[in-house]
């Protein structure tokens, strides 16, 4: 195989690693927005807004949110670990499909040494 064919390779498979066992220990606290949308509204402990006038309080439930890869995880996969990991990979392998078909596209078709 080639040398730019082995390159590929390892970072689809450093990709891969990222995605599927090192996104399991990502922090599960809110990020900046969801923690700024609750500003000036009551709580419950499950973060639920409860009362107040907030930026929050008009949310809705999205639309794809019964979807298979909803909430970084895969429905229907018990273990958690393992329903974070399978999401991540089939992340990585279909935004690596289709990147490499627009490459695949957008290639020069020419002969090569013909210039």
């Amino acid at each position: 195989m080639k040398r730019t064919t082995w390159f590929i390779l390892g970072g689809l498979l450093v990709a891969l690693l990222l995605a599927g066992v090192v996104s399991n220990f990502a922090s599960g606290s809110p990020d900046g927005l969801d923690s700024a949308s609750t500003k000036g509204c009551t709580t419950n402990a499950d973060g639920e807004i409860t009362g107040g006038s907030c930026m929050g309080a008009a949310a809705q439930e999205h639309e794809l949110a019964d979807s298979p890869f909803a909430d970084y995880g895969l429905t229907g996969v018990g273990n958690s670990f393992l329903s974070t990991a399978l999401a991540g990979g089939a992340g990585v392998l279909l935004t690596f499909a289709v990147a490499g078909g627009l490459f695949w596209a957008a290639r020069s078709r020419r002969p090569v040494g013909s210039e």
